[in-house]
């Protein structure tokens, strides 16, 4: 039923193209257990098999970079955001998603002239006091151009290529469907989420195709940078920039990638380059919750006075609140070696605990968490921890949210630009300080009276609504039409926990009723003694001492389990 309802024949022709490329590369089989090849065969088109083995002797995940990277800037782009999910793919597929580049030739000016006059308003040599014919950088959606603005101010020119968006949006309809199809036909793919994958990839990319958004996210950026004077970002120049291209400030810096001239004599310090770079983004990540979702050497420049520059705010990532606290806890959970608080973090996260051995998994990520007991925090390679914990998460067929997966990838690649300035770097060194102030700082008085304030606003507001809601409640009860669903979310570990506090409770009663009962028998004349005492009596008393001792220890060693003895 693929064919049918794709719905329209203009996706015809790309749908036989994505088939011929999936064969060329060894994927013949995955092409006839979805149905492309019968349903594009009855529909007229035939699809070459000839070459399809000539490309099985190379591995899958080099087979599907290569078929990527000739399939287009949909493609690539993909991979590209598919080499951040170590938590659905392993180490062999992850090398191969981080080689994609989109290998696309620049257009020549004249094929981007009638576009850009239009959004310029004018010839772009009229626009500008200079503007460079050949294009400073290329990529699959846009390429940048150097100019020059009246006032003398030297800038970069970013337009998007003419067309991009319709071939975008008819390869995001053709991936919705076939992640579909390959969702029901092939149950070995159903860990992956492709469905939910696809969905995510389409709205990043569709922000990514509004060049005006990503300078929105750039001076949202640079606001929130404004305390630190050793950072800088791009200004924008608001006349020039719409939907198809941007203007801003041309950077002129050391290359994230030329660490050779980062020198003494031409007056850098790498250990102060890696320290701020590290404290921008942890700032983005865990004070600001808006951060550079992309931070690899491409994007990063090096300026005199040991000045950092941050580019392309086309993939930013965002975390609530809520998610940042969440953070804090399992970030001081790996640093502080508190494995319960880690694993209580990551099951919250993972949401989808189907067929899951959730004892397993928490003994996994506690024993993970351990083994790093007694290591001194200069040693710990915080991204390498978070590498670790993902692929527990992967191999218990367990995926995180997509601003998560960002996360992990931006730590990872910032810890990685660190030691590549200084080897000597530790994230974790750098972090547990911030760490420790932001956690300090939300604890305040005045946020804390802010946030009851907040909380109490939303009780009164919700009290205001209740008896409209509960009016509405029995009118469709009446008719019929209440559904009621429930959700047994970490049942186990639940009744676990409930279970260990039943029998402490029952030990407490017991412990209870042997002290008042000994008390009583204490007061009764006659009888056996021991010790000049009633002999009942006393045996009572020693049995409450004893079960107290039992219950005292349980709750001691369960409070040390979850890291709180003394760790708050």
């Amino acid at each position: 039923m693929l064919i049918e309802t794709l719905g329209a024949a203009r996706d015809m022709g790309r749908l036989q193209e994505i088939a011929g490329v999936l064969m060329r590369h060894g994927f013949g089989d995955s092409v006839r257990r979805l149905g492309l090849a019968d349903r594009l065969e009855r529909a007229g088109r035939v699809l070459k098999w000839e070459h399809a083995a000539d490309l099985a002797r190379i591995e899958p995940p080099e087979q599907v970079r290569l078929a990527m990277e000739e399939l287009g800037p949909t493609f690539v782009k993909l991979g590209q955001i598919l080499a951040g999910r170590a938590d659905l793919f392993g180490p062999e597929w992850i090398a191969q998603f981080e080689k994609l580049h989109s290998h696309v030739p620049a257009l020549p000016l004249e094929m981007l002239r009638p576009q850009l006059r239009e959004d310029l308003g004018g010839e772009p040599e009229e626009v500008f006091a200079r503007f460079d014919v050949q294009p400073l950088a290329g990529a699959s959606i846009a390429q940048v151009h150097r100019a020059q603005l009246k006032d003398g101010t030297e800038v970069i020119v970013k337009i998007r290529r003419p067309g991009i968006r319709e071939t975008i949006e008819a390869d995001l309809r053709l991936l919705g469907h076939l992640a579909a199809v390959a969702e029901a036909e092939m149950p070995v793919l159903k860990p992956y989420r492709p469905q939910q994958l696809v969905r995510e990839f389409a709205k990043s990319l569709r922000r990514e195709l509004d060049l005006a958004t990503e300078c929105h996210h750039a001076e949202r950026i640079a606001a929130n940078m404004a305390p630190l004077s050793h950072i800088s970002i791009p200004r924008v120049h608001w006349a020039h920039t719409g939907e198809r291209v941007n203007v801003q400030d041309y950077i002129d810096g050391i290359p994230g990638g030329q660490l050779d001239r980062l020198t003494p004599q031409a007056g850098f310090d790498r250990t102060v380059l890696a320290q701020r770079g590290a404290q921008a983004v942890l700032k983005m990540i865990v004070e600001d919750g808006f951060f550079h979702a992309d931070p690899h050497p491409g994007n990063v420049f090096y300026l005199p006075d040991n000045r950092i520059a941050f580019i392309d705010f086309g993939m930013v990532g965002r975390l609530s609140e809520r998610r940042r606290d969440e953070l804090l806890q399992l970030l001081l959970g790996l640093v502080e070696r508190q494995p319960q608080a880690v694993a209580e973090v990551l099951l919250d996260w993972t949401g989808d605990e189907q067929g899951v051995n959730l004892t397993q998994l928490e003994t996994e990520i506690e024993a993970f968490v351990d083994q790093y007991h007694g290591t001194p925090l200069a040693q710990l390679s915080l991204g390498q921890m978070l590498a670790d914990v993902t692929t527990i998460l992967r191999e218990h067929h367990l995926g995180l949210p997509s601003d998560l997966a960002l996360l992990i990838k931006a730590f990872i690649s910032l810890e990685g630009m660190g030691r590549g300035l200084d080897p000597s770097f530790h994230m974790a060194t750098q972090a547990t300080p911030m760490l420790h102030q932001v956690v300090r700082a939300r604890y305040q008085p005045k946020v804390l009276a802010t946030r009851a304030w907040k909380t109490l606003r939303h009780a009164l507001a919700v009290a205001e609504q209740l008896p409209h809601d509960l009016s509405l409640l029995l009118r469709n009860a009446r008719r019929g039409r209440v559904h009621v669903g429930i959700e047994l979310a970490h049942l186990k570990r639940v009744g676990d926990q409930i279970d260990r506090s039943a029998n402490r409770l029952a030990m407490a009663l017991v412990i209870a009723a042997l002290i008042i009962g000994s008390s009583i028998v204490m007061t009764v004349q006659g009888g056996p003694t021991l010790l000049g005492l009633p002999t009942f009596g006393l045996l009572g008393f020693v049995g409450a001492v004893l079960g107290g001792l039992w219950l005292v220890r349980a709750i001691w060693r369960s409070s040390r389990g979850r890291g709180v003895d003394g760790d708050d």
